[in-house]
């Protein structure tokens, strides 16, 4: 009985190792992957190049973004389904405006154009 209430704090700590910040490699895995998908269905949806979903999330698993793309095509075509226009223009790069290119010249006080 006494080896039963020794294993009990143990027990309690081993079962509560996600909050100690010890987690799980699989469920690690597990979650990107579903996020993956999530984000290329939702690119798909929102009538997205797959190409431009990678350069959106760079970060994401490329593999599962594409299977979630795939596979919301699939979906989309089977029940014919219309995207959804995204509300977020495209970023496009920053282009410096011709009156920013070039600095304007300090200006001379009196002072120093005259000596």
């Amino acid at each position: 009985m006494r080896a039963l209430f020794r294993l009990v704090p143990v027990l309690a700590l081993l079962t509560a190792c996600e909050q100690l910040g010890i987690e799980d490699p699989a469920k690690v895995a597990a979650a990107k992957e579903a996020e993956g998908k999530a984000i290329g269905s939702a690119c798909r949806h929102a009538m997205r190049a797959i190409e431009d979903c990678y350069t959106l999330n760079p970060k994401a698993n490329k593999a599962a973004v594409y299977t979630g793309w795939r596979e919301m095509d699939e979906y989309m075509r089977e029940n014919k389904l219309e995207g959804v226009a995204p509300v977020v223009p495209k970023a496009e790069p920053k282009k410096p405006k011709a009156d920013e290119e070039e600095e304007p010249a300090p200006k001379k006080s009196a002072k120093t154009a005259s000596h």
